[in-house]
């Protein structure tokens, strides 16, 4: 059974090859290097400071994938926008892991005070523009050629949602 539930410090290591597959995998990410565990635990380290949610999705022992969201951009008038991230296992995508943990992290963000949600998807990613669709968020932008990772442009759309 899925369970949803706080990720601690000591999950970093299990969430780290969820991560670290998007980025030397997928174009999911913007990234070229895959993280270290250190950089992993300063990064939740950073969540936490902020009071920002990391929720993950279980099964007995093993992490399925995870979701957070931190701020839009860094300015004041945007305190009430977040954008998520949200990754789940190679071999469980497309399982129904997503449609799970996005709208818990809708929650968290709702008790939080935030008023909208962002999602930056590279274009190239159906499965994740087609959940997010599922979930309400509705195209709000996209930008060309603003990526270049594999030998190729990529393109990044913008997705938005109302909490």
């Amino acid at each position: 059974m899925i369970e949803l539930r706080d990720a601690t410090a000591a999950d970093m290591a299990a969430i780290l090859p969820i991560y670290n597959d998007a980025v030397v995998n997928t174009t999911a990410v913007f990234d070229y290097a895959p993280r270290s565990l250190e950089a992993q635990l300063a990064w939740f380290a950073a969540k936490q400071e902020q009071h920002l949610p990391v929720l993950l999705a279980i099964e007995g022992d093993a992490v399925l994938g995870f979701a957070s969201y931190g701020p839009f951009r860094p300015w004041p008038a945007y305190r009430h926008t977040v954008e998520n991230a949200i990754y789940i296992a190679p071999e469980r995508r497309g399982q129904g892991i997503g449609k799970r943990l996005l709208p818990a992290l809708f929650a968290r963000a709702q008790a939080a005070g935030m008023h909208a949600m962002i999602a930056g998807i590279t274009a190239d990613n159906a499965a994740s523009l087609r959940l997010h669709a599922q979930l309400a968020f509705r195209e709000a932008g996209r930008l060309t050629e603003v990526g270049w990772k594999f030998e190729r442009w990529l393109d990044l759309v913008f997705m938005e949602k109302r909490l």
